[in-house]
């Protein structure tokens, strides 16, 4: 794989190289990089072509682009498990542990403020840790979020 991305490389490091030096005239003394010989170049292909020369160098963009990405996909491919391997290890290094103040109770939040202690999050929640009969902004079921007569 290594040959095949340093066969992807090269063509591109040369081109983008030779284009950006002779499109700011950065010759260092040699015609080939001169800004006379990259408007020739262009010129020619756009009149092999039939297109506007101008249009040329968004074009070798674009399949650039495409070709990265065709090539990207095919190592993506390849390294699929290991690939796989450091996603799931990512993910729970990430989400792995959540502290355990807003899993517990109401109740016992205060008790174990100053703790920090750490439960694991894949562990299921139990059915005493959730109450379902509280509003998220306060008040129970029965009773009205906005007191009457106000708001």
């Amino acid at each position: 794989m290594k040959y095949i991305l340093a066969a992807w490389a090269m063509p591109l490091i040369l081109f983008w190289g030779w284009y950006f030096l002779s499109l700011n005239d950065i010759n260092f003394g040699y015609v080939m990089l001169s800004r006379q010989l990259h408007d020739l170049v262009f010129e020619l292909y756009g009149e092999i072509l039939g297109i506007d020369p101008a249009t040329i160098p968004a074009l070798v963009a674009r399949a650039c682009a495409i070709d990265t990405l065709l090539l990207c996909a095919i190592w993506a491919f390849r390294r699929r498990r290991e690939l796989r391997t450091w996603w799931r290890t990512r993910r729970v290094t990430t989400w792995g542990s959540i502290p355990s103040q807003g899993l517990q109770p109401v109740e016992n939040a205060l008790e174990d403020e100053g703790r920090g202690s750490r439960i694991d999050a894949r562990l299921p929640l139990l059915a005493g840790d959730v109450h379902l009969e509280q509003r998220p902004f306060g008040g129970y079921r029965g009773q009205p979020l906005v007191p009457e007569g106000k708001g």
